[in-house]
């Protein structure tokens, strides 16, 4: 994304909040000759499921995570799947 210079090619931005603030004011159609064909790939069968999370709970969680290094999500899986591999059927 970044030149020599630490500047975005078209924005000439040094920081994403730059970037942000150019992206909010400019359209990329009137960029459309500086930019080039990228290719992507997506995983489709990837799957996310968002469950309601009591909001003390939710920040204690995040200020664990934060301790431990690991993203709040990373903690909640790791601990889910502790927890319900202990479960019997």
């Amino acid at each position: 994304m970044a030149n020599e210079n630490n500047l975005t090619s078209i924005s000439q931005a040094s920081s994403i909040a730059e970037i942000a603030d150019f992206r909010d004011t400019h359209d990329a159609v009137d960029y459309d000759d500086q930019t080039h064909k990228v290719e992507m790939e997506f995983d489709l069968q990837s799957r996310r499921h968002y469950i309601a999370i009591d909001p003390d709970l939710l920040s204690r969680l995040r200020q664990v995570a934060r301790s431990r290094g690991i993203s709040l999500e990373s903690l909640a899986n790791l601990w889910l799947q502790k927890r319900a591999l202990a479960v019997k059927n």
